[in-house]
């Protein structure tokens, strides 16, 4: 029995505040945190039986993280704030003695890039601490990578390809907004894309390469080819991997409203002086689009998040197809909260809970791969995120391009 400290209290903290109070034999007190207050009460309330505490943070200030951390005194904290907080959450981890764990890797506020170096530096500093810093327990990435690791450890001696989908068929009646954080969602699809191929990395432009697949549960939807973080620790920690790519789904009118979001400068992240002030549009632009939080009531429709992987065992070559369907208003009957903040959210207990008993500890900064798929996976399909694991003949170079 463990008291845990969940920082953030977004779509994906309410996931991880419900998750961890349907598991009390391993989270036995759950404190929640947030620069909000009144959201962390909201979500407290909706669990109810005074399963959580709340407090007020600003996850900027590693000293007031310290503060509540010695307070609290939890046996891990959980991240799910934002990727510019990791640093200063890492820090208040070291500086108090407590294991750490996120689900999307750090990104400088001044600089549309995200990378794992900067947490990746501190895997000394927790290995002398004896702490543990788990990174990216997510879905994607998180289960992902918990898919390749499984799919090596049980079909594979050798991964050669690797092609992750995620295809978001819901439909929350906007005509424009973003499942997560909208600074985070705009700054990462406007970026260009990347893949990784014969030990290099290729760039292209934004949405440059499409393909249609014929998602299960789903249908056929386009998908477009970006650049994402898993692929960066996969390529680190799996030898041999010839190619690596990434591709999501965007729906007609999304690509539409963002199209003229770029041509107007709003997905800028440089200030701009306005009426004497500066200001950032892109959290300008933040202001008016709808809180992802609140989507859960009105988004309708499947999510589809899965591996392609081929590769081969005892010399024969095949392929695995590794995928989950969510429901929407599944998700959100269980935790006020659509599938995409439920995808997120589970894998974060899941990680935080094998950590806790001992299964996935080790002292260190540790990527999801690294670690025994089997406990997660287990547990995937025990919390809410059933899986499918089937041999196909999919070859994604051969779908249609429109």
């Amino acid at each position: 029995m463990s008291r845990v400290l969940i920082v953030g209290a977004g779509g994906v903290g309410r996931v991880v505040a419900h998750k961890c109070a349907q598991v009390p034999a391993v989270f036995s007190a759950i404190w929640l945190a947030s620069r909000t207050l009144e959201k962390c009460d909201r979500i407290a309330a909706e669990i109810g039986k005074g399963r959580v505490q709340t407090a007020q943070v600003d996850a900027d200030q590693t000293e007031e993280l310290v503060t509540l951390i010695r307070r609290v005194a939890p046996r891990m904290v959980i991240n799910v704030a934002l990727p510019y907080q990791d640093l200063s959450i890492m820090d208040a981890c070291l500086e108090t003695g407590v294991d750490y764990l996120d689900t999307a890797n750090y990104e400088p506020p001044n600089e549309a890039k995200f990378e794992y170096k900067w947490q990746w530096d501190y895997d000394n500093r927790y290995r002398q601490s004896g702490i543990m810093a788990l990174l990216g327990s997510g879905f994607d990435p998180g289960v992902t990578n918990v898919f390749i690791a499984y799919a090596l450890k049980h079909h594979f001696d050798q991964i050669e390809t690797i092609d992750i989908l995620d295809c978001n068929a819901g439909d929350h009646g906007y005509p424009f907004a973003t499942n997560f954080n909208p600074e985070i969602n705009i700054r990462e699809v406007t970026a260009n894309g990347r893949y990784y191929e014969n030990g290099r990395w290729i760039e292209t432009r934004p949405m440059e390469i499409s393909r249609v697949f014929d998602f299960p549960a789903i249908g056929p939807r386009r998908m477009y080819l970006i650049y994402h973080e898993e692929m960066e620790s996969l390529a680190r920690h799996l030898p041999g991997v010839k190619r690596m790519r990434f591709w999501m789904t965007f729906g007609e009118s999304y690509l539409r409203h963002l199209e003229v979001i770029r041509n107007l400068g709003l997905d800028s992240i440089q200030p701009r002086l306005f009426e004497g002030r500066p200001i950032v549009p892109l959290k300008f632009l933040k202001t008016l689009l709808p809180d992802p939080a609140s989507l859960g009531p009105r988004t309708h429709g499947k999510t589809n998040i899965g591996c392609i992987i081929r590769g081969s065992k005892a010399g024969e070559t095949h392929t695995r197809y590794l995928y989950n369907v969510s429901d929407h208003q599944q998700c959100f009957r269980e935790t006020h909260a659509q599938a995409v903040s439920y995808t997120t959210g589970v894998p974060a207990m899941i990680g935080a809970k094998l950590m806790l008993e001992g299964k996935w500890k080790k002292a260190g900064v540790w990527n999801m791969e690294q670690l025994d798929p089997d406990p997660f996976m287990e547990d995937l399909e025990r919390y809410g995120l059933p899986w499918h694991d089937q041999r196909c003949d999919i070859d994604i170079d051969r779908l249609p391009v429109a």
